[in-house]
């Protein structure tokens, strides 16, 4: 019984952090407009209406939501059924009057499996008491993509405008707008458009917070075969220009992404899959499930400022208890503020250090090095002390010299050297507590 009560307040426990964990993301979230695209695929997958309850519930967190769906296998059964083939060029859809008439049967279909979804609440379900609306029409404005290089792509167009206001009126009426691959001209015309094209025109013409794409596949990995969590447009273009293979989606995605950003969209979320809960723990979340590409670096690290204190408290406060750090008061550090260094994540102090310099003595102190436990081992100490080491030359010092207890061999391992105490700046050595019996090391700056 005793093992079942502990279980159960464990249980507990970890719920209420992890709701407590995600309140900032709910506050931030709250009244922003977010672009939200997913695949027919996603459509056609029988965990679909999973994902409607998880973007149901975002509806009822605040959030303002544009979604803008694909039809592409349903697009292709249809045809198939016709006997017919489809013919891309360049990855773009020939559309000729066969094809056009199998995507407005997709497109009619799935906008009515989608109402449906959000139209459901029966008692004890996730959709229970929501009341959500869902909102289409005819939005958005094209034109023929016409003939290129002898291709005549026949019903296949190309967006010119959106129909913002009208958009912006709906979401401000808390209804969900959905917008397809179909588009229509000022002479009466029905146009197919690409999802990808819908999702990031969308974006940037209602200036969204987010544009979020839900992935078919993977996404884009690194050499281990894990996720990348952070590109600015700058490295995924640069990832786009060189030799690496790439599947269609991730480069179709990655070009969308990287032509959002440039247009304005402040924040470009590449999520793999669709599984239920996967769009929440990207959202609210630190450290998501997929990958966020924005137009600079999403973790910066910058000189200090007083708001920054009590992130810093929260931060070293820890290893201070471990005996890691000597205990700094709240004072101390508004004192000492200017010589310290962050790394911020999200709002969130992830790495600190402070450079203090001894100009008569041409040395700087490296000290009160501290690492966020969810982010050691991933070079942010490297960086923080390479920024320390550029500070130092500027201000024309030689050396920095670095007390520690327990990280000897972290300092050793880059090229810090065994110093005796007694070659301390005198300021400094006067500082020393001889009850920590703190080992001295340096390593020179000079080239």
């Amino acid at each position: 019984m005793a093992k079942k009560n502990l279980k159960k307040m464990t249980q507990t426990h970890e719920f209420v952090a992890a709701f407590l964990q995600s309140a900032p993301y709910t506050h931030d979230h709250r009244g922003k407009t977010f672009v939200l695209s997913f695949s027919g695929d996603a459509v056609a997958d029988a965990h679909f209406p999973l994902l409607v309850q998880d973007i149901a519930l975002l509806n009822s967190l605040g959030v303002r939501l544009v979604i803008v769906h694909g039809a592409r296998p349903q697009i292709e059964q249809c045809l198939n059924q016709h006997k017919r083939k489809s013919e891309y060029v360049n990855g773009i859809r020939v559309t000729d009057a066969v094809a056009m008439e199998c995507t407005r049967d997709a497109v009619g279909s799935i906008r009515v499996q989608i109402e449906a979804l959000f139209s459901a609440g029966i008692a004890n379900s996730p959709m229970a008491g929501a009341g959500i609306h869902v909102t289409s029409g005819n939005f958005i404005t094209a034109c023929p993509y016409g003939i290129r290089d002898g291709v005549d792509f026949g019903y296949t167009g190309q967006i010119r405008k959106l129909d913002c206001e009208t958009i912006l009126r709906n979401l401000d009426a808390r209804s969900i707008v959905m917008l397809s691959p179909l588009a229509y001209s000022v002479t009466g015309e029905v146009f197919n458009v690409s999802s990808e094209q819908v999702a990031t025109f969308a974006a940037s013409a209602i200036n969204a917070d987010k544009l979020i794409f839900l992935l078919d596949g993977k996404g884009l990995r690194d050499a281990r075969r894990q996720i990348i969590r952070q590109l600015t447009s700058e490295q995924a273009q640069k990832i786009l220009n060189s030799r690496r293979k790439l599947d269609m989606e991730t480069e179709v995605h990655l070009h969308s992404a990287i032509e959002a950003s440039e247009k304005g969209v402040e924040r470009v979320h590449l999520i793999p899959g669709w599984t239920q809960g996967t769009l929440l723990q990207e959202l609210y979340t630190r450290d998501g499930a997929g990958m966020l590409l924005t137009a600079s670096d999403y973790e910066v690290t910058r000189q200090a400022t007083v708001d920054d204190i009590g992130g810093i408290i929260e931060l070293i406060q820890p290893l201070e208890e471990q005996g890691l750090l000597v205990k700094r008061s709240r004072e101390q550090l508004e004192i000492a503020i200017e010589q310290f260094n962050v790394m911020e994540r999200d709002g969130l102090i992830t790495a600190c250090a402070a450079v203090i310099p001894y100009a008569e003595n041409n040395m700087a102190e490296l000290a009160c090095l501290a690492v966020h436990a969810d982010y050691r081992n991933s070079g942010r100490g490297d960086k923080l002390l390479l920024r320390a080491e550029m500070q130092a030359k500027k201000q024309g010092l030689d050396a920095l010299f670095v007390l520690t207890t327990q990280a000897s061999h972290w300092f050793r391992e880059r090229g810090f050297e065994i110093m005796d105490l007694a070659d301390l700046p005198v300021k400094r050595r006067l500082l020393y507590n001889y009850s920590r019996k703190s080992r001295v090391y340096f390593r020179s700056l000079q080239d």
